[in-house]
C-alpha cells in the first residue's frame, strides 16, 4: 500500500501528464518538438547525476573523441529524450490516420517474409531513437505486435502508457508469466518485440560486447529464438526532417551454426552488434543516462531522471 505522500506524488504526475498532453495535443508538430527540446535541456543541466553518468559512458564508448564532444553527445542525448517524451504524448492524442501520415516504413518487407515462415517473428531493439513510436505506428501496415515490458511505479501513468501502446492494436506482454505468453504468441505466427540493451543482473544474463566492453545482457531474445525458430529482426525508429519518421526493419540476425559452443551468447553478440551499429551512426539517440556497464570506469548509477520509474520483476523472466 503506497504512502499518502507517494499517493500525492503519483497524482501530481499525472496531473502534469494531462496537462502536456492537453496543451501540446492542440499545438503544431514544430512546437512540440521545442517543447521536448526544452524540457531535456532542463535535465541536462539540473540533473547533475545523469549528465556525469552519460559524459562518463559516451567517454569509455568513444576513446577517440574529445571531452567537448562527449558533453556536446551528452546534451544532444538529453534534448532527444526531452523531444521524445513530449512527441510520444502528442502520439497519444492522434488518429491512426494522422500517426501514419508522419511516418514511412523502410524494410517492412522484411516481417512479412518471416511471418510467411509460419514461426511468428521476433522484434529486437534497444532504447535507441523513438522506438515507442514505432509500436505505435507498426500495426498500421503489419499485423500488430506484443511488446515485452516492465509496468510503471506510478499506476496512472502506468494505465495511459499501456493505452497509447494499445492504441493501434498491440498488446503487452509483462514480465512475470512472459515466457509462456510470448512462447503462445510465436505459435500463432506473432510478431513480440524485445528490448536487448538493459543491463541485467539475474542468472538469465549472459555477457557481450557492447562498444568493446562486457555488458550483461539478456538472453531471452537469442534463447526464445533458437528454442521457436522465430526470425529475428531488428527495429529502429528514426526522426526525419520535418517533424517526421522512418520505421526501420533490417535484415534478419542470422542465427549461429548449430555446432557453435554457445549459441545463445553469440546469437545475443549478433543482436547486439546490429544495435551498436545504429548507435555508432547516431550516438544521440541511445540512453547514455542509463548505467549499461557496471564497472568503476562509469562510476555509480543515479537514481532519479527524466523518466517514470518502472517496477522491479522477479528473476528468471525476459528483460524489458
Amino acid at each position: 500500500m503506497p504512502s499518502r505522500g507517494l499517493v500525492l506524488r503519483y497524482r501530481l504526475e499525472y496531473a502534469a501528464l494531462a496537462t502536456v498532453r492537453a496543451t501540446v495535443g492542440a499545438l503544431p508538430d514544430a512546437v512540440s518538438w521545442a517543447i521536448g527540446a526544452v524540457v531535456g535541456l532542463g535535465f541536462y543541466y539540473l540533473d547533475a547525476s545523469h549528465r556525469r553518468l552519460a559524459i562518463r559512458q559516451l567517454r569509455a564508448a568513444f576513446p577517440t573523441r574529445t571531452e567537448a564532444e562527449c558533453r556536446d553527445i551528452a546534451r544532444a542525448t538529453f534534448r532527444h529524450f526531452g523531444q521524445l517524451l513530449v512527441v510520444l504524448i502528442k502520439f497519444s492524442t492522434l488518429t491512426p490516420a494522422e500517426v501514419r501520415a508522419r511516418v514511412e516504413y523502410d524494410g517492412e518487407d522484411r516481417v512479412r517474409e518471416a511471418l510467411d515462415r509460419g514461426k511468428g517473428v521476433l522484434l529486437s531493439s534497444g532504447h535507441f531513437g523513438f522506438w515507442e513510436l514505432q509500436g505505435i505506428a507498426h500495426p498500421l501496415v503489419l499485423p500488430p505486435m506484443h511488446v515485452l515490458a516492465r509496468p510503471l511505479d506510478n499506476p496512472d501513468l502506468h494505465r495511459w502508457l499501456e493505452g497509447t501502446r494499445c492504441a493501434t492494436g498491440n498488446s503487452v506482454i509483462y514480465r512475470r508469466g512472459a515466457v509462456r505468453r510470448v512462447l503462445r504468441a510465436l505459435e500463432q505466427n506473432e510478431c513480440v518485440a524485445i528490448m536487448i540493451d538493459q543491463h541485467i543482473q539475474n542468472a538469465d544474463a549472459v555477457t557481450v560486447d557492447f562498444f568493446n566492453r562486457p555488458a550483461a545482457t539478456t538472453n531471452a531474445l537469442a534463447a526464445l529464438a533458437l528454442r521457436t525458430g522465430a526470425p529475428v529482426v531488428p527495429v529502429f525508429a528514426l526522426p526525419l526532417p520535418g517533424g517526421r519518421f522512418r520505421m526501420v526493419y533490417d535484415h534478419p540476425v542470422e542465427p549461429p551454426p548449430a555446432d557453435s559452443p554457445d549459441r545463445i551468447r553469440e546469437f545475443t553478440q549478433r543482436c547486439t552488434d546490429v544495435l551498436e551499429m545504429y548507435v555508432r551512426r547516431h550516438p544521440q539517440l541511445w540512453l547514455w543516462m542509463h548505467r549499461r556497464w557496471r564497472d568503476p570506469e562509469t562510476g555509480a548509477e543515479a537514481t532519479v531522471g527524466m523518466f517514470p520509474r518502472a517496477q522491479v520483476e522477479p528473476e528468471g523472466e525476459p528483460a524489458e
